[in-house]
C-alpha cells in the first residue's frame, strides 16, 4: 500500500494518542488501581477496535485496486481495439505479430497475423527496405500510402518494428483538388503564317485561318481549357493542372493535327505552344507563359514549351524549321550592333569551347564589323584544334587577323565596363570557351543559330538567335552586308566565312535554304576562295581509316537507326566522332545514327545525325546535351557502356511515347 494511505489521519497520530492514553491509565492506576484496571481493559479493547478497522481498510483497498486494475487492463485492450487509428507490430521478417480491430476492418478480416507486409501493403516494402545505416540516423518514416481508394499515413518506428496507420482520405482528396485546379497559363501561336499563306488571296487567307481556328477550338473543347483569341495568329488558353497533365500525356497532338491537315499546302501550318504552371501569381505565369513561347520559337517552332516550377519539358519539334526571316530584322540587329560597337572601347568575340569553323569564320567576321569602325576588337581563342588547324594556319599568316587574337586570361585582363562582348555561335554561358567572361561583361551580344534551349544568357543587350539560319556564319555574313555601306572584305575573311557556311550545310547538302545561297554568293563576289576550302576540308588517310574502323562496329537499331559504339580504351576527337555520324548518314536505309566513343579528355562524346524523320536534338536534351534536329551531341562522364545504355533507353522512352519517326 503507498505510504500517504499509511499517513492518513488515522495512522501514526492514532499511535500516539493511544500511547498517550496508556500513560494516563498508568498514572490513574497509581492513586486508584481498580480504575487504573477498568482503563486499562477498555484501552485494550479500544486498540483491538482500531487495528481491526485498520485491517478491514487495507483489505478493502487491496481488493478495490485490484478490481481497478481489471477494470483498466480489460478497458485498455478494448481501447486499443477500437482506437481510430491502426497499430501493427511486425517481425524481423516483416510478417504481422499482431494488430488492432482497426487493421483488420481494413481488410475485413479478423486476424492478419502471420500475413507478410509486402502482400499487404505492397507500396511499404520500399520504405521498410531502408538500409542498415540510413536506419540508425532515421528512426521514424512516414509514408502515405493508397489502399481501396483510401488513402492512409503510416508512422513506422523502426527500432520497435511498429505501425501506426491512420486514414487521410479527406486531406489526400483536397490536396489533389487543389492541385488540379492549380491555374495553368498559355499562348498558342500559328509561328509560319504568312510563309504558308503566301500566294494565297484574302478569301483563301481566310478560310485557312477559319479551318485551323476551328481545329484548335475543337482541341481546346476536347481537354476543357478557355480559349481567347488575341489576334488572327495567336491565342491565349487557361486550363488547370489536371488539363494540363493530360496534355503533356497526350503529346501535344495539336501541333500534329494542325501539320498533317495543311500538309498539301507549299508549307504546312505549324503551331508554337508556350504554357506555365505553379508560379505564385498570375502575372509570373504570364511572363513565365511568353518566355516558354519565345523558347518554342527559339528552337524552331512546331513544337511546345511548358515551364513547370523548376522543370522546362518540349514536345513536338518534329519538322525542320522553315526559313522566315526577314531581312529587316537582319538591318535592325546590324544597326543595333554598329551603335553598339562604336560606343564600347573595345570588342572581345568568343565561339563556344574546341571552336569549329563556322564558330571560327564568324568571329572573323564581327571582328571585321568592329574593323570597319576602327573599333579595337579581339577573337578570343584558347588553343586550336583538328577542326580549325588548316584555317588557323592561313589566319597566322594575315598580320591584323593573327594579332586580333587573345587567350582567355588576356581578354578577363583587358575587360572593362565599356567593353562589348559577341557570343557566336552558341547561347550558352558554360559552352563558351571562357563562361567567367560572360559573367564579368556588362554588355553581351548573342549571334547564333543553334535552337534555344534551357540554359541562356538571358541578360544580352542584344540577341540575334535564328534557328532557321543554316550557321552563325551565315547570320554574320548577313550583317556585315547591312553594317556599313561599303563592305570590302579580303579573301582571307570571306573564305573563312564560306568555309563555316560549307561544314555546317554539309557542302550545302543539309538545313539550307535561300538565304544561304544569297550570303554564299556574296562571300564568293567578295573573292572567297572554293578551292583553298576544299583543301581546309581535305580529309587525313589516317583519319579515314580510323572512321572505317569505327563503322565496322556499327549496327542498325529499330530498323533504321545505326549506333556504333568505339572499343573501350580508344581515344577519338569529338570531330573525328562527328564525322563518323556524318558518314553513316550516307548508309541505304539509315535515317538517323549515333556514334559513342571515349575522348581525349577522358569523357564518353555521343555525336548523333539524321535526316530530318528524326528529332535527334530532343534524344541528346534527356542526356543533357543538346543542338539541332538533325544534328546534336553531348558529353557524359561515364563508361562506354553506360553511355550506350543510356542512349538506347531514351530511344525506347521517346519510342514508347510518341514514335521515333515522324
Amino acid at each position: 500500500m503507498p505510504k500517504f494511505l499509511q499517513k492518513r489521519w488515522h495512522g501514526y497520530q492514532t499511535a500516539w494518542a493511544f500511547l498517550l492514553l496508556l500513560v494516563l491509565v498508568i498514572c490513574i492506576s497509581m492513586y486508584n488501581w481498580e480504575l487504573g484496571v477498568i482503563g486499562l481493559l477498555l484501552s485494550f479493547l479500544l486498540g483491538g477496535l482500531m487495528l481491526k478497522t485498520e485491517l478491514d481498510f487495507r483489505r478493502e483497498m487491496n481488493q478495490y485496486i485490484s478490481g481497478l486494475s481489471f477494470r483498466v487492463k480489460r478497458v485498455e485492450g478494448e481501447a486499443i481495439s477500437t482506437l481510430p487509428f491502426g497499430i501493427i507490430l511486425y517481425s524481423e521478417h516483416r510478417t504481422v505479430e499482431w494488430h488492432n480491430r482497426f487493421v483488420g476492418e481494413m481488410f475485413e478480416e479478423q486476424s492478419l497475423i502471420g500475413e507478410p507486409l509486402q502482400d499487404l501493403f505492397p507500396q511499404l516494402a520500399g520504405a521498410l527496405s531502408v538500409k542498415k545505416e540510413t536506419k540508425e540516423l532515421t528512426r521514424e518514416l512516414k509514408v502515405e500510402l493508397q489502399h481501396d481508394e483510401r488513402y492512409y499515413q503510416f508512422l513506422i518506428v523502426l527500432d520497435e518494428r511498429l505501425i501506426y496507420l491512420y486514414e487521410v482520405t479527406e486531406l489526400a482528396v483536397l490536396r489533389k483538388q487543389y492541385e488540379n485546379e492549380r491555374l495553368a497559363l498559355g499562348i498558342v501561336m500559328l509561328d509560319n503564317m504568312d510563309e504558308a499563306a503566301q500566294g494565297m488571296d484574302d478569301q483563301q487567307r481566310t478560310a485557312l485561318i477559319a479551318k485551323v481556328t476551328s481545329e484548335i477550338t475543337s482541341w481546346a473543347n476536347h481537354y476543357n481549357i478557355y480559349l481567347r483569341r488575341l489576334s488572327s495568329e495567336r491565342y491565349l488558353i487557361m486550363l488547370n493542372h489536371k488539363a494540363l497533365q493530360e496534355l503533356e500525356q497526350s503529346r501535344f497532338v495539336i501541333l500534329d493535327t494542325v501539320r498533317e491537315m495543311t500538309a498539301d499546302l507549299k508549307v504546312p501550318m505549324t503551331l508554337s505552344i508556350g504554357l506555365s504552371f505553379g508560379a505564385e501569381s498570375i502575372k509570373e505565369l504570364g511572363e513565365l507563359a511568353q518566355s516558354s513561347l519565345d523558347m518554342a520559337l527559339g528552337r524552331g517552332g512546331d513544337q511546345a514549351a511548358v515551364k513547370a516550377g523548376q522543370r522546362l519539358s518540349f514536345y513536338g519539334g518534329k519538322s525542320n524549321a522553315v526559313e522566315k526571316r526577314t531581312r529587316v530584322r537582319a538591318r535592325v540587329i546590324a544597326h543595333a550592333l554598329r551603335d553598339l560597337m562604336q560606343e564600347s572601347d573595345r570588342v572581345l568575340i568568343m565561339g563556344h569551347k574546341i571552336p569549329d569553323m563556322d564558330a571560327l569564320g564568324a568571329a572573323i567576321g564581327v571582328w571585321k564589323a568592329a574593323a570597319l569602325y576602327n573599333v579595337e576588337a579581339h577573337i578570343v581563342l584558347d588553343k586550336s584544334n583538328p577542326s580549325i588547324d588548316r584555317m588557323m594556319e592561313q589566319v597566322n599568316k594575315d598580320e591584323k587577323l593573327s594579332q586580333a587574337l587573345m587567350t582567355p586570361e588576356q581578354s578577363l585582363q583587358a575587360m572593362t565596363e565599356h567593353s562589348l562582348l559577341v557570343v557566336v555561335d552558341t547561347h550558352k554561358a558554360s559552352m563558351t570557351i571562357e563562361p567567367r567572361l560572360v559573367q564579368t561583361a556588362s554588355r553581351v551580344v548573342v549571334v547564333d543559330h543553334h535552337r534555344r534551349g534551357e540554359e541562356f544568357i538571358n541578360d544580352s543587350v542584344l540577341i540575334y538567335l535564328e534557328p532557321y539560319a543554316s550557321s552563325a556564319c551565315e547570320l554574320v555574313t548577313e550583317l556585315l552586308q547591312y553594317i556599313h555601306e561599303k563592305v570590302q572584305l579580303t579573301p582571307l575573311e570571306a573564305t573563312s566565312l564560306l568555309a563555316g557556311i560549307t561544314v555546317d550545310t554539309k557542302h550545302f547538302s543539309l538545313h539550307t535554304g535561300s538565304r544561304t545561297f544569297e550570303a554564299a554568293g556574296f562571300l564568293r563576289r567578295s573573292g572567297a576562295d572554293t578551292v583553298m576550302i576544299q583543301r581546309m576540308l581535305k580529309e587525313d588517310l589516317d583519319e579515314y581509316i580510323a572512321k572505317a574502323e569505327i563503322i565496322k562496329h556499327a549496327k542498325m537499331i529499330y530498323g533504321h537507326i545505326a549506333i556504333a559504339v568505339t572499343e573501350p580504351g580508344q581515344k577519338i576527337p569529338q570531330l573525328l566522332i562527328a564525322q563518323v555520324a556524318d558518314s553513316l548518314l550516307n548508309m541505304t536505309d539509315v535515317l538517323a545514327s549515333f556514334v559513342v566513343s571515349e575522348r581525349p579528355d577522358g569523357l564518353v562524346g555521343i555525336s548523333a545525325r539524321s535526316l530530318g524523320r528524326m528529332n535527334v536534338q530532343v534524344v541528346m536534351e534527356r542526356l543533357g546535351g543538346g543542338g539541332h534536329l538533325t544534328n546534336a551531341a553531348v558529353q557524359l562522364d561515364c563508361s562506354l557502356e553506360e553511355a550506350e545504355r543510356r542512349v538506347v533507353d531514351v530511344l525506347a522512352e521517346i519510342d514508347g511515347e510518341e514514335g521515333l519517326f515522324e
